[in-house]
């Protein structure tokens, strides 16, 4: 049963991806991209991770893609430039898949390391993916949490600032 429901899914995040940059109208690759992150964050929930899925459902599915229609919106992109980059696609396509070729060709030939962490699966059961996430983004890797959040705050002005109008 799992099986079957890991590749229905497979099917339409494929499906869905490959709408993404067929879809000549930008609202509606849009939309393909956010069922292409539920399918996703049903990933990561068949992988027993929730707390990921619900992280992948907000942030991504929820506020970068009401980023990214807003700006579809803000810039008034239509369809005028469908057939401009056709050359380009081509390339894109063979560097694409050149990649998959080479990334798919280094995994099978990579050897494991076979080194195990620090968390077991008794200690994620008794206390729980969330809490366990959250105690090593804030004691072991405080400083990046931080610097992380400044960049983003940087940002945020720098979207303000650039999206002003002249009075």
């Amino acid at each position: 049963m799992e099986s079957i429901l890991f590749y229905l899914f497979a099917f339409v995040a494929v499906f869905s991806a490959y709408y993404v940059t067929k879809s000549r109208n930008p609202v509606n690759s849009a939309l393909w991209l956010v069922t292409t992150f539920i399918c996703l964050a049903v990933f990561y929930i068949m992988l027993d991770a929730p707390f990921m899925a619900a992280i992948q459902i907000m942030v991504y599915a929820g506020a970068i893609m009401v980023l990214i229609v807003f700006v579809i919106m803000l810039l008034n992109l239509g369809t005028t430039t469908k057939g401009r980059y056709a050359r380009a696609r081509v390339w894109a396509s063979f560097v694409s898949i050149l990649m998959l070729i080479l990334t798919n060709f280094f995994i099978r030939r990579s050897i494991p390391t076979g080194k195990v962490g620090d968390v077991t699966k008794q200690m994620v059961e008794s206390y729980g993916h969330t809490e366990l996430i959250g105690k090593a983004m804030f004691t072991d890797f405080l400083l990046p949490f931080e610097i992380a959040s400044i960049l983003l705050l940087v940002a945020i002005v720098g979207a303000v600032i650039l999206s002003k109008r002249e009075v």
